[in-house]
């Protein structure tokens, strides 16, 4: 398989890559859409035209947002809805009061490295958030993927997959002692299997998923690591607007028309990881067998009510 690759890389912004298209018309959902790279992902898609709804636990905060996004784009066609992606009664009310077709998903909300927490279910909070939620919002918005005929689903994962593969034995750290960084590289590397069993199972509906690193940004993502100890100097940050560019590239680039189940990193797909280094894609996140079992490991999950 041919890499796919692009004329943007590491510093470009988000309204770079997608500077010149024209979506005008196109309905598309940024979850997370309040802070950091979610912001400039949005901005940029309101700058081709989109009719874009920010899918936010604030509203309040999404409103204000949308508000400057129209200040900065001119695109009016700029929408605010409730989203808890830790909330199954809240994520099907999203889905069930969309009407219409949607052409783009971005699943770009998360949580990262919080103090142990689990959701009335018992699911661990960042499994629950990252990887759960998007995929019950992925799954109840499939009509609305399916009647675009041609629409895209954007998956933010993170480097940070590469430390872990998922524990299909402990998902939700029953039996092992929690570690905030490992439930947050399982739940990256949920994301990237999800893109890769969506593609696989909806691509006959013209739908096709694709998951991206945004690289290390200073959002508030990040609020609960610490840094003590840490030279934070030593990695190489991105802004918001370069952190967006490779979540845009895949929402709006004619290289990606009918193109799915693949990682990206600074706008260019990644090949395998090498050991030693921390690019590229793990194997492990990339395997069909893996992606099958977690898919349907989800749906058990969401069809149940029982506890874990």
């Amino acid at each position: 398989m041919v890499l796919i690759t692009t004329p943007f890389g590491f510093q470009s912004t988000a309204a770079e890559v997608s500077q010149g298209i024209d979506l005008s018309g196109k309905r598309m959902i940024v979850t997370g859409a309040t802070s950091g790279i979610g912001v400039e992902t949005a901005r940029a898609l309101a700058h081709t035209g989109a009719d874009l709804t920010l899918a936010v636990r604030n509203t309040d905060a999404g409103a204000r947002v949308a508000s400057d996004i129209t200040a900065t784009t001119g695109n009016r066609n700029i929408h605010v809805a409730r989203l808890d992606l830790a909330n199954r009664a809240s994520i099907a009310a999203f889905a069930a009061a969309w009407e219409g077709p949607l052409h783009v998903l971005v699943n770009n909300a998360g949580i990262f490295a919080p103090p142990e927490t689990h959701t009335p279910e018992g699911w661990e909070m960042q499994f629950a958030t990252n990887h759960l939620g998007h995929f019950a919002l992925a799954n109840g918005l499939h009509s609305a993927l399916a009647a675009d005929g041609a629409a895209r689903i954007v998956v933010v994962s993170s480097s940070g997959h590469l430390f872990s593969a998922v524990i299909f034995d402990d998902l939700h750290f029953a039996s092992r002692p929690y570690d905030p960084y490992a439930g947050y590289r399982q739940s990256k590397t949920a994301n990237i299997l999800f893109a890769v069993e969506a593609t696989k199972r909806w691509v006959a509906d013209g739908i096709t998923a694709n998951a991206c690193n945004p690289g290390a940004i200073k959002t508030n993502l990040t609020s609960h690591i610490d840094t003590t100890g840490v030279n934070l100097d030593a990695y190489c940050w991105k802004t918001p607007e370069q952190g967006a560019a490779t979540s845009v590239l895949l929402a709006t680039s004619p290289l990606l028309d009918g193109i799915g189940g693949r990682y990206f990193e600074d706008c260019n797909e990644a090949g395998l990881n090498q050991p030693g280094t921390q690019t590229g894609v793990a194997a492990y996140a990339l395997d069909p067998e893996a992606a099958s079992r977690l898919w349907n490991v989800s749906l058990d999950l969401l069809n149940s009510r029982s506890v874990v």
